[in-house]
């Protein structure tokens, strides 16, 4: 009897479905392209001089969130780690290559000396992301797998200071009296993102992504002297971003 419950039960093993090692294991390369926004927000500079004795705020200068973007070129590269015949671990990188710009606003004045000025003319531009990030990912089957992203994300910020100032329909030009500084950082924040991929043929894989990238506020500063007298003014700025990619990447 026991002879035939054993052999009975190594049958039974031998016809349950056993799913075979991952195809996404090991090393890959993938470039991808979509749709990307940025938004800057916060966006203030105070203006202030001081003599070395008093300390004078001529404007509060503000404009409102400036939401740009386009159509991104993303190249990456990473390594997937299997943990068992479902889930994987993953470590990359990726780079995007293409600039994203705004269009020109304007920093609008409250209060003080130069209440209802106008500064006219500024730009925000974003460039260089990079993330480095780890993936958790599940096997839906041998060759089609999901993932969520998380990890380190850099990006170059430039802001274009504004050229001129308006007031009373005056206008008078920050460039020609040296007043205006481009400035530019590099802001440190994260990555969240999901991902599917499917496997096309050998090695070949096309796969589908949304990214969600915060980094936090910098301060894009300059001064300038004038005889006695220094004039200084700091935009405040931060920065988030989401993605929506597709792709074709290869595994080797």
């Amino acid at each position: 009897m026991n002879k035939k419950i054993l052999a009975i039960a190594i049958v039974m093993g031998a016809s349950s479905p056993v799913m075979a090692q991952s195809a996404f294991q090991g090393f890959y390369g993938q470039l991808s392209t979509g749709y990307e926004n940025n938004t800057a927000s916060g966006l203030s500079s105070p203006l202030i001089a001081s003599d070395g004795v008093q300390t004078e705020t001529f404007a509060n200068f503000s404009a409102s969130n400036q939401s740009f973007g386009g159509v991104p070129l993303i190249a990456g590269i990473g390594y997937n780690f299997s943990l068992s015949p479902k889930w994987l671990i993953g470590i990359g990188v990726d780079y995007s290559f293409l600039t994203q710009e705004s269009s020109s606003y304007s920093y609008k004045s409250s209060g003080f000396f130069l209440d209802g000025a106008s500064a006219n003319g500024a730009k925000v531009k974003a460039s260089n992301r990079l993330n480095i990030f780890i993936t958790p990912s599940y096997a839906i089957s041998e060759d089609k797998l999901v993932y969520f992203k998380a990890g380190y994300s850099s990006i170059q910020v430039d802001h274009t200071a504004p050229s001129s100032l308006s007031l009373g329909g005056e206008s008078v030009s920050l460039a020609g009296l040296g007043l205006t500084s481009n400035q530019s950082k590099t802001l440190n924040g994260y990555v969240l993102g999901l991902g599917y991929k499917q496997i096309i043929k050998g090695g070949f894989y096309a796969f589908a992504e949304a990214n969600y990238m915060n980094y936090g506020s910098q301060n894009f500063g300059y001064s300038r002297t004038f005889q006695n007298a220094t004039l200084k003014t700091s935009t405040s700025s931060s920065l988030d971003s989401y993605q929506v990619l597709l792709g074709v990447g290869y595994k080797f």
